[in-house]
């Protein structure tokens, strides 16, 4: 059965009045609007008859339950075709033809038709394949005011649409008025009935001549400084020479026109003093004056100068902080005082400057800066005439009041966790996190965090040893609201968003049971900082790593000892890392249907320690395994470059920008080139693929590298371990479809593998070839459940092998290999 897709009709501007011989005014205020769409259809089958050689009992010989089945077919068809539930002498109404008729090319014909198909109300009832099962369900409920037959009635049923109800009028001077916005001017409308049975459609032709083509334009005449502004904007005008009329184009206009007068100063101005006259009298063409009003105040059509600012960091609705003596700072009335926040630091998120003209996209900065700062609850900013000052060579003067709310400036929290790593590793855990607002008085943020958890790999095999894992650690973070980088001073003033340098440290403590026990410090130095709301960049010149492999038990030290790669790769885990990764995120802008996501980061290690050992000519070690390498505090470093690129694409089926119906796709690429001094990747640093982040139909680094597959007891005891490359390629689709509320469904498609760089005979098949590697892709496919109750989702995802690394479809002992479902379950989304 089809659910319905309903389409508003929406208010519509009158019509602009044409007077020949005269000029035509544009009346202020008008605006367009577009008709929304809801829910898209969802259907169902009838099922066919039974045919002749039914057994006598079943309603006949010879197929009399076929013409039982064929008239209670027929029966379901005439009632859902809906003319059975329309009352006596009425007609149904089905819906509506617009043509457009004219003896002239029609510029984006389709486009106009679109638009006058938009004014057409009421909208018929929903139908599918000339069907209309939702009559049948208002039928049920009709008169009822509970039960079943009601509850189907306000849950899917509609009510008939009758042709009696539709204003051929009202629609034709709709269409009229929209033709007129176009530069169709002089038009005419004309409605048909058609009537077919109980159901009846109407057909509506619109005759046009050549549409209005714009010939000349013309900005205000004059010296005042209002009309020097004004025509200065005429290089970007959306106004051109030789395009049709369109009323929506002259209202961007007046809007674009306002939005360039605020910034230079004209804080009282409105798109309304702005008036656009057309002469069209002219054969099929048009000249455009602008006018300003001879009616607008005075105070609008001067700029300002910002000649007082005051900011108010202590502001709250029982404020009276104004009574008491400010701080004065660079020109700036600062209150209450600098217990909490020094005046420079609000002053440098502060693009007000006295003495300046006043502007629009200068105060929105402020904004948007202040904000982002995380010390401030609200923020606004109040412009009043400064009446202390005369006016100047024509400008006024304005006097500004930021006031700021604060958040409490130190705060302690706890959470109760339940950690999903892209290892498999689940389970609890817990989060104690201190927060200070403003740690230096400069709205520096330090956060410090204890966090603890419990995990297990679950979807490891049962002999693999290190399946469950201790943590407890503590980290601290300085972020600072500024981009510290002597002896320069870089504000990025153009941007609305707040630069940041970040400082931290870290300890963790890592127990895997009956495998090994390790210690992780981290020391990191960074700024990140945004041009754009889509665009972010995150430099770190400094990312240092060091774990230290403590405690061993007895059948990890023996897999070490067996594999000099994995032994190479817990060893040269001191990375002396610097990083710089750029995303564009247009998920920002929720109304675009199609949002793209990127992510490309590189990452480098070691190559400063090994120039400068080099050059001073230190000594290398020699390993176990005769290979040699530089060290730093008599502790080998890892050296390699890492390249990482995400690419994602979402594109919603729904023209509702609140819908959840999406195509999700996404690409991951990644590669790293251990070189010099290192001949494998730090453990941590090497990819994994497969899990419910991944391909979903296998287990969390349960593929490759390439077509290794563990074939003894010993290497799927420690697969986890080997189950790691230099290189990964993996491709995710997946379809989300609404539901029901804060209930959504998913179909996917997964492929990956990963690859080494250099050959490691306890791996065979592992290398990258180019020319195979492709024909080397894992593949899964399967079905999901998510609960999104928008700031938590849990998912629940099912997913079937449907091809093996090494194409085979049967174990090295002939056996079939297995395709039982692999059930996933995760927080968020997998992408």
């Amino acid at each position: 059965m089809l659910l319905p897709f309903f389409a508003a009709a929406q208010p519509l501007p009158r019509p602009l009045p044409k007077r020949e011989g005269s000029l035509t005014e544009l009346a202020s205020g008008l605006s367009i609007s577009k008709p929304t769409s809801g829910s898209p259809p969802f259907w169902g089958g009838v099922g066919a008859g039974v045919t002749s050689g039914t057994p006598p009992f079943w309603g006949g010989a010879g197929g009399g339950v076929t013409r039982a089945l064929t008239i209670l077919v027929g029966l379901l068809v005439a009632g859902c075709s809906g003319t059975k539930f329309i009352p006596e002498g009425a007609k149904l109404y089905t819906g509506s033809t617009v043509k457009v008729q004219s003896a002239h090319p029609v510029p984006d014909e389709a486009a106009l038709t679109t638009e006058l198909e938009s004014v057409i109300t009421p909208k018929p009832n929903t139908s599918f394949l000339g069907q209309r099962p939702k009559l049948y369900f208002w039928n049920l409920g009709k008169g009822k005011t509970r039960g079943l037959g009601h509850w189907l009635a306000d849950k899917y049923g509609e009510k008939p649409v009758l042709l009696s109800q539709v204003d051929t009028q009202k629609v034709k001077k709709l269409m009229v008025n929209r033709l007129n916005n176009r530069g169709y001017f002089g038009p005419s409308v004309g409605s048909r009935v058609q009537v077919k049975g109980r159901a009846a459609t109407i057909d509506y032709t619109a005759k046009v001549g050549k549409p209005y083509l714009i010939k000349e334009i013309h900005f205000p005449e004059g010296d005042t400084l209002l009309t020097q502004a004004i025509r200065a904007t005429l290089p970007g005008s959306l106004l051109k020479v030789g395009e049709p009329y369109n009323l929506q184009t002259f209202v961007n206009e007046r809007t674009r026109i306002d939005g360039e007068l605020k910034n230079q100063g004209y804080y009282y101005f409105s798109p309304d003093y702005l008036l656009f006259e057309v002469d069209s009298t002219l054969d099929n063409q048009a000249n455009v004056y602008l006018r300003v009003k001879s009616s607008i105040p005075r105070r609008a059509a001067k700029p300002y100068v910002l000649s007082r600012i005051t900011l108010n960091t202590g502001y709250s609705l029982s404020d009276t902080t104004l009574n008491e003596r400010p701080i004065m700072y660079r020109g700036y009335r600062y209150y209450p005082d600098e217990k909490v926040f020094r005046a420079r630091a609000i002053t440098n998120a502060t693009f007000l400057y006295p003495d300046s003209v006043y502007r629009r996209r200068r105060s929105d900065q402020t904004l948007s800066r202040l904000m982002s700062l995380g010390t401030f609850k609200f923020v606004d900013i109040r412009f009043r005439p400064d009446r202390t000052q005369p006016d100047s060579a024509g400008f006024g003067h304005l006097a500004s009041t930021v006031r700021m709310t604060q958040v409490p400036k130190k705060s302690l929290r706890a959470e109760v966790l339940l950690v999903s790593k892209s290892n498999g590793f689940v389970g609890p855990g817990f989060r104690v996190q201190f927060r200070n607002r403003s740690a230096l008085r400069g709205a520096e943020q330090l956060l410090v965090n204890v966090t603890g958890s419990f995990e297990n790999q679950t979807k490891a095999n049962a002999n693999t040893i290190g399946l469950t894992s201790y943590e407890l650690g503590a980290d601290a973070q300085l972020v600072v609201p500024r981009l510290i980088t002597p002896p320069l001073d870089i504000r990025l003033r153009n941007s609305d968003f707040q630069p940041r340098t970040t400082f931290g440290v870290g300890y963790k403590y890592v127990q895997r049971l009956e495998a090994f026990q390790e210690d992780v410090f981290n020391l990191s130095y960074g700024y990140t900082w945004k041009t754009k709301v889509t665009n972010e960049q995150e430099l770190r010149p400094v990312d240092l790593q060091y774990i230290r492999l403590g405690t061993v038990s007895d059948r990890f030290q023996a897999l070490l000892d067996s594999n000099a790669f994995l032994a190479n790769s817990f060893r040269q885990q001191f990375i002396l890392g610097s990083s710089y990764r750029y995303t564009y995120n247009q998920q920002a802008l929720e109304q675009r249907r199609n949002q793209l996501y990127f992510s490309g980061g590189v990452e480098v290690s070691g190559n400063v320690a090994y120039l400068l050992n080099s050059l001073t000519g230190q000594p290398k070690v020699t390993n176990e395994d005769k290979t040699q390498a530089y060290t730093v505090l008599n502790q080998q470093f890892s050296q390699y470059t890492k390249v990482d690129l995400e690419l994602r694409n979402y594109f919603r089926t729904s023209a509702n920008p609140s819908s959840g119906n999406k195509l999700a796709t996404r690409l991951l690429i990644g590669a790293g080139l251990p070189y010099l001094n290192s001949n494998v990747l730090p453990y941590l640093k090497q990819y994994g693929i497969g899990g419910p982040n991944s391909v979903r139909a296998f287990r969390a680094r349960g593929i490759g590298p390439g077509t290794y597959t563990p074939t003894t007891a010993r290497q799927e005891a420690t697969n986890f371990y080997d189950q790691v490359g230099d290189l990964r390629l993996e491709a995710n689709a997946e379809y989300r479809q609404d539901l029901f509320p804060y209930v959504k469904g998913a179909l996917f498609v997964d492929a990956g593998n990963i690859w080494l760089v250099n050959e490691d005979p306890k791996r065979l098949g592992g290398k990258f070839n180019p020319g195979t590697f492709l024909n080397q892709m894992a593949v899964g496919a399967g079905a999901g459940i998510r609960i999104d109750v928008q700031f938590f989702v849990i998912r629940f995802d099912a997913a079937v092998p449907m091809r093996f690394p090494d194409g085979r479809t049967t174990n090295a002992d002939g056996s079939a290999r297995s395709r039982t479902p692999v059930f996933n379950i995760a927080i968020g989304y997998p992408f």
